[in-house]
């Protein structure tokens, strides 16, 4: 198949600096060159990650573009428009979903697949690529993308669904890492995105119970997902004895594992207070910049619990994608809004204060389907 013909330009929000400055223009130029191994993409739909409005804000975030103009966004699905030398996976009008990370390739940790800690990290020379961090992303109706960061879609998952794939396999990495005992239980901290796709992976790979600590909307969408069990949700402004009702509802042995995805301070040490003796902790959670926490320790020695860090999403979405494909995997349900991409700062506003209980918010740079995949809530 031939490469379709690229626009000279394109719509895309562009940051222009720290503080919540940026613009929707529409005369950016549209990428028409790929690279080796690169291809360009048409994006038809961009889901809002939890890290985009600190990047928005700028510094002191550690991962706030080194430059501007800036475009960020790394939740994306699209289409295949234009492929590049030394393509041979991927060919014009393939549907595809993104993922952030691109390692060296070269470096110790890429050799070994774990190319989301490439030793190169930030060093575009090397071939190392974070888009939407250190690389242009995809808040924009075209993107420049490697073609080793791209997953075929199959033809049931939709691009909406597909843009869901980056916080799935972020949860999936995380529950990977540290394993899903069968027919157990695990406890979620923090019913955002990451919590809540956690919940449901977890029940993809084998946990029996799941219980969930949170509040307000986004504990309510773990009971009415199905995410977690109904008798299992426990709202922390209102329960007075968090670990001792974990305990209660576990027989008094703690959860097989603990997936923390709030960042909160505080609930790391509930973590190590809770979880089983030889279980596992997961922090899947990003807590601002220096957080330092009081913790335990002697639990964890004498508990022989085993704390994973866990970082981007490598390796697992094929997974994701075929998991979402069998329908094993339901993330329709989390996506609650849906903007074109114009309505941007919309959109911001309401991922960001949780208007009409949103959970994921999705954004089409392109031409929107004819019937809304779901209907917009004020």
């Amino acid at each position: 198949m031939n490469d379709y013909v690229l626009p000279d330009t394109m719509t895309a929000v562009v940051l222009t600096g720290t503080n919540n400055q940026y613009e929707i223009r529409s005369d950016v130029p549209v990428p028409q060159d790929p690279g080796y191994q690169e291809v360009i993409c048409k994006v038809m739909a961009i889901a809002i990650c939890g890290t985009d409005p600190k990047l928005l804000k700028g510094k002191p975030y550690h991962y706030c573009p080194e430059e501007y103009p800036f475009i960020i966004g790394h939740e994306w699905s699209g289409i295949v428009m234009k492929v590049g030398p030394g393509v041979f996976n991927l060919k014009p009008g393939d549907r595809v979903a993104g993922e952030a990370h691109r390692g060296c390739g070269v470096c110790k940790n890429c050799k070994e697949g774990r190319y989301s800690l490439c030793l190169n990290y930030g060093n575009d020379s090397t071939g190392h690529r974070h888009y939407g961090f250190t690389t242009q992303g995809a808040y924009a109706q075209y993107v420049r993308y490697s073609c080793g960061s791209l997953t075929l879609l199959p033809d049931n998952v939709s691009f909406e669904e597909a843009a869901m794939c980056d916080t799935a396999g972020v949860a999936f990495h995380g529950l990977s890492r540290a394993g899903v005992t069968p027919g157990g239980t695990v406890c979620v901290i923090g019913p955002g995105p990451i919590g809540l796709m956690s919940m449901k992976i977890a029940r993809c790979l084998g946990a029996a119970h799941v219980i969930a600590i949170g509040r307000g909307a986004r504990l309510k969408a773990a009971v009415a997902t199905g995410a977690c069990d109904p008798d299992m949700a426990i709202d922390f402004e209102s329960c007075e004895d968090i670990i001792g009702t974990v305990m209660n509802m576990t027989n008094g042995i703690g959860p097989d594992g603990v997936y923390e995805a709030s960042g909160s301070v505080g609930a790391m040490a509930q973590a190590i207070e809770m979880c089983k003796k030889g279980g596992n902790i997961v922090l899947l959670g990003t807590p601002p910049e220096g957080t330092m926490v009081e913790i335990p320790m002697k639990k964890i020695t004498f508990k022989e619990l085993t704390i994973f860090g866990s970082r981007g999403n490598p390796n697992v979405t094929p997974a994701v994608v075929s998991l979402m494909s069998t329908g094993q995997l339901n993330v329709k349900d989390l996506v609650t809004h849906t903007f074109p991409l114009t309505e941007f700062s919309e959109g911001i506003d309401t991922f960001v204060h949780r208007k009409g209980g949103a959970v994921k918010v999705i954004f089409y740079p392109n031409e929107q389907p004819e019937v809304p995949f779901v209907q917009k809530k004020e």
